[in-house]
């Protein structure tokens, strides 16, 4: 038999975050929300009056993501849009009172998420598997960055 990648770390990590991005869709959606979107509110209440693209870099994704994003938020009373002081080209998003009062249900979320997940994991292991993500996180992204170096080095030998 041929490689099973069922068997592999990489498939089960991949099968968990599935699982528990279902999980937080389901819980998100009774408090209207969509899946990420917590993730730009809770950038925002870390450091709210952020640009559109300090939330794309915070969150990983392309600035238009992050305006489809900010706009579905903005017409659901969660953040406003103002013009930067001194360049009103520039829009900040901040959040409005409704987004203010989503932060503490959003934790609530991902409390009851994060229970559920780590049922019958002793802390010791829960710190190690903590640990061992952040090692993986690591890695990926340093791949990443090679893969992009390495094509840059492949357009650049053919021109």
């Amino acid at each position: 038999m041929g490689f099973d990648h069922r068997r592999t770390v990489t498939f089960r990590l991949a099968q968990a975050a599935h699982v528990y991005r279902v999980r937080a869709g389901s819980r998100l959606s009774r408090i209207e929300l969509h899946s990420g979107q917590e993730n730009l509110l809770k950038a925002l209440e870390t450091k709210d009056g952020q640009s559109m693209s300090d939330l794309a870099s915070a969150l990983g994704v392309q600035p238009p993501t992050v305006t489809k994003m900010i706009s579905r938020l903005a017409a659901q009373d969660y953040v406003e849009r103002r013009a930067a002081k001194g360049d009103g080209r520039q829009a900040m998003v901040f959040l409005t009172e409704r987004g203010q009062k989503a932060i503490s249900s959003i934790d609530k979320v991902w409390k009851r998420i994060e229970k559920d997940a780590l049922a019958g994991i002793d802390d010791k292991d829960r710190k190690r598997l903590r640990k061992l993500l952040r090692q993986v996180e690591r890695n990926l992204g340093a791949a990443a960055n090679g893969d992009d170096k390495e094509l840059e080095d492949k357009a650049g030998g053919d021109a």
